[in-house]
């Protein structure tokens, strides 16, 4: 079973998006399960993972709601402060409220964050303990430079599921990546981090990349995590600004090169489905 473990939804009548600037205006409309449906029947996706947009608790509480109602949803990824002294009490409301089921994880937009050591601060890490004993994972949306604070809390929280976005955006329009390689080798021996090999496309560049610039990325990252903790996301809608959900997936299996039939089923659906605990 093929599962995509990182798309999102946005309604633009319900809520606010700062991020979706004039740079962006090409995917600045709302998103829903309608628009997203005939693409995963084409390539065969039966189950996703949809991810919080924007931080908000509402956003989090429509996401379970939508969740509800989809047939191909089996997870939310969604939002809490996790700096709040109340966060366990948040937590325990979403999952004991309405659609709570299908809450299987929480994310923060770190790499947004001033200070790069954010994930750090004790209120911080005293969320993410919150976020563990309420047995969900967590999604680090980091890039370099708060790969240093993300590996030390990976650290010091054993008992957390991590699992790094989008291969921490590397540069890859610029092709560099000795200090992305430096900051993420470290993972490779902590067996409570996962990778998601998503949203590459996005930082390549969006009209002349190739299947072969995301290669070494997947590859480097491939040598670390193992076939075991990596995962398939496409970033839609987010991807549609340099491919179609199509061409992301085709890239990705030629980045991947040649594996066995078990490795790709891990890959494409059962790391994700064992991470995320999905049972539907």
């Amino acid at each position: 079973m093929i599962v995509d473990s990182h798309q999102h939804f946005w309604d633009l009548r319900r809520f606010d998006y700062p991020w979706l600037t004039d740079e962006l205006r090409a995917i600045r409309r709302s998103f829903g399960p309608a628009d997203l449906e005939a693409l995963l029947t084409e390539r065969g996706v039966k189950r996703t993972v949809v991810v919080q947009a924007i931080s908000s608790f509402d956003e989090t509480r429509w996401l379970l709601e939508v969740a509800a109602r989809t047939r191909f949803v089996a997870g939310v990824v969604g939002w809490v402060d996790l700096a709040d002294p109340a966060v366990g009490t948040a937590l325990a409301a979403l999952r004991s409220g309405e659609h709570g089921q299908y809450l299987v994880g929480i994310r923060h937009q770190v790499h947004d964050e001033p200070d790069p050591a954010w994930l750090l601060r004790d209120e911080v890490q005293r969320g993410l303990r919150e976020v563990a004993a309420a047995g969900l994972a967590y999604d680090l949306l980091v890039r370099t430079r708060e790969l240093p604070a993300a590996l030390e809390t990976a650290r010091s929280q054993p008992g957390l599921r991590l699992v790094i976005d989008h291969i921490a955006k590397p540069p890859i329009e610029d092709g560099e990546m000795v200090g992305w390689e430096r900051a993420m080798a470290p993972f490779a021996e902590l067996g409570n981090v996962y990778c998601k090999l998503s949203g590459m496309v996005t930082e390549a560049d969006w009209n002349a990349w190739k299947p072969a610039d995301l290669a070494p990325y997947v590859q480097q990252v491939l040598e670390w995590f193992g076939e075991e903790r990596l995962m398939f996301g496409s970033d839609w809608p987010v991807c549609l600004l340099a491919a179609s959900y199509g061409d992301v997936m085709d890239a990705l299996d030629a980045a991947v090169g040649d594996l066995s039939d078990s490795a790709r089923a891990g890959i494409y659906g059962a790391n994700a489905a064992a991470f995320y605990g999905l049972t539907a």
